[in-house]
């Protein structure tokens, strides 16, 4: 048997971590600026979300989303899968296409867009990136439903859809576990937003 010195095995350890690739974003393009994901939020989320949150929360997951790392398998499936590249490598393209079509309908970028601009932008888009189902994780389809999926599928989600703290992803204990969960409070009301000239479409969400 070859035995290896503390050196070598350190020295060995440091040539695999550096062939690793590191995520890297395109610089020329803020995929994660709370200002864009916020005008988005604003289109396909509930009115009644924390946007803020739910955008955070967002940046968050993306923030930490580690490339080539090692999964869990699945229930009797002893095949480990490593993760793919980051979702947010194609949200550039996808929000420089966004402010392309907000400057063909007048407007100086998404952001600034009136929301129904927005949602007509956002609709098209999806229907462009042919995404038929939210993701139960961001999968770089689309920005938009990436976010979508993103909430919808998170504790705050559930707790919106019950209309109580549920708190699905929290240990809370057995202390008070046979009392139902506390109603959720009021949202604040929103103020409307200003809407463009041109007629309503469907929303993206409730």
């Amino acid at each position: 048997m070859t035995r290896v010195s503390r050196r070598g095995a350190i020295k060995t350890l440091g040539a695999v971590a550096a062939a690793v690739p590191v995520l890297r974003l395109p610089a020329e393009v803020d995929v994660l600026d709370p200002t864009i994901l916020s005008a988005i939020a604003e289109v396909v989320l509930p009115s009644e979300t924390n946007h803020k949150m739910a955008v955070a929360a967002f940046a968050k997951w993306i923030n930490e989303y580690t490339e080539n790392a090692d999964t869990d398998h699945g229930y009797g499936n002893t095949r480990v899968r490593a993760t793919g590249p980051s979702p947010a490598k194609n949200y550039p393209a996808h929000l420089a296409a966004l402010d392309t079509a907000a400057r063909g309908a007048g407007a100086a970028s998404f952001a600034t867009a009136p929301v129904d601009e927005r949602r007509r932008i956002l609709e098209a888009a999806i229907a462009g990136a042919k995404v038929e189902r939210l993701p139960a994780r961001p999968t770089g389809a689309h920005i938009a439903t990436d976010l979508m999926g993103h909430f919808f599928n998170s504790s705050a989600a559930n707790d919106l859809c019950y209309r109580a703290y549920i708190r699905r992803d929290e240990c809370r204990g057995l202390a008070g576990s046979e009392m139902p969960p506390a109603p959720l409070a009021p949202a604040a009301p929103r103020a409307p937003a200003p809407l463009a000239p041109a007629a309503r479409s469907a929303p993206l969400a409730p």
